[in-house]
């Protein structure tokens, strides 16, 4: 982390570009983005929180673990405004539309939403639904939803500095590689969270699979168009919380 910024402030800054709460600066610094990228899971965590919050309620008030679990997603879209999904949306689309490099790249700046990109969000939506739904009890679910939303962020600066920027220009481009340290400090703290969330055991196949969806989505992003783009973080993002959030479908009912 960059002492000259403070915790703080690279925790705004993050929080900022990850979310749609007003604060931190509405025109990133060059190098900010990455410079605050440690805190990324904390950020995971405050949304992870508040989708367990609805969660919560919703169960108090007799809505039943099936809608309960279905708000809470929809409080997770709302808070980030769908960053995510937009990410994996813009990805399948111009990985599964383009037939060359430019093509691909060229989809994925497009706003229109396509049928790959359709049938990723739906698939997304749905496991992630109906993970929680199947945990039923409250308490879990909450511990699901944080240990997911903060390890799924974790894993993304290490993500940005062992693959390529795809393009000049673009949010990735503009955030900057995250040094060694930030990487590992991100990382650390997405184990403590799953650590605390899931025991060593749980924590430690938990950790495997991130770095299996992280090599993974570098591998095929670097095939299909020659590095990352924000929106392939984006789509990393998405299958990291899935992952979780189905490990955690069983880690906590046995």
């Amino acid at each position: 982390m960059d002492a000259r910024r403070g915790v703080f402030a690279d925790f705004t800054q993050a929080t900022a570009v990850l979310t749609r709460i007003p604060i931190g600066e509405a025109v990133p610094e060059p190098g900010s983005i990455a410079a605050g990228a440690w805190s990324f899971p904390l950020v995971g965590a405050g949304v992870g929180g508040i989708a367990a919050l609805v969660l919560v309620l919703a169960e108090i008030i007799g809505l039943g673990s099936i809608p309960a679990a279905l708000l809470a997603v929809l409080a997770g879209i709302a808070i980030t405004g769908a960053l995510h999904e937009d990410g994996l949306a813009d990805t399948a689309d111009g990985f599964g539309g383009g037939k060359d490099r430019a093509q691909k790249l060229a989809i994925m700046r497009d706003s229109r939403l396509g049928t790959y990109g359709a049938c990723a969000l739906a698939a997304s939506f749905m496991l992630r639904w109906s993970a929680l739904a199947s945990l039923g009890d409250p308490g879990p679910s909450a511990i699901a939803l944080m240990a997911a939303h903060a390890s799924a962020r974790a894993s993304l600066p290490a993500f940005l500095l062992f693959v390529p920027p795809a393009r000049s220009d673009g949010l990735s481009a503009g955030a900057g590689r995250p040094p060694p340290s930030i990487a590992i400090a991100a990382a650390l703290l997405g184990v403590l969270v799953l650590f605390l969330s899931f025991g060593a055991r749980g924590a430690l196949i938990c950790f495997l699979l991130l770095c299996a969806a992280g090599a993974g989505m570098g591998w095929l992003s670097t095939r299909e168009i020659g590095g990352q783009t924000g929106d392939v973080a984006g789509a990393l993002e998405q299958v990291n919380e899935n992952v979780i959030l189905l490990a955690a479908a069983v880690l906590l009912k046995t």
